[in-house]
């Protein structure tokens, strides 16, 4: 089954992190992806632009409006994905739980809901 592992954290965080600690968290994160391509659970992961580059949709009355920016007011945004195959829920949360990026903040994991 697959599941989405959405990362978040308080992007003003980031700033504050040495060179030496932002150098550390990459290259954990680097060594997480190829163990989980190594054991075939990866499907994709990549982290995501600043907050500040973000555009939201919304459908009202027939017309689509754009706002820069994310759709609320948050301590944390999203700043990433895991895409993983796990064999259940708690295989997932295992998983999951070893995202370095998470240390930063916290891990939603949800099960992608396959319609076909």
């Amino acid at each position: 089954m697959k599941y989405l592992c959405l990362i978040y954290f308080d992007e003003k965080r980031l700033e504050t992190l040495s060179a030496e600690a932002g150098q550390a968290c990459i290259r954990d994160s680097e060594a997480f992806e190829r163990a989980l391509q190594e054991d075939g659970r990866l499907i994709a992961s990549h982290p995501l632009q600043p907050v500040a580059m973000a555009t939201t949709l919304r459908h009202r009355e027939g017309r689509v409006s754009a706002t820069d920016g994310p759709f609320a007011e948050t301590k944390e945004q999203l700043g990433g994905f895991v895409l993983i195959e796990a064999q259940d829920l708690d295989d997932a949360l295992r998983i999951a739980s070893d995202i370095p990026a998470g240390r930063l903040g916290c891990v939603e994991v949800r099960p992608v809901a396959e319609f076909c």
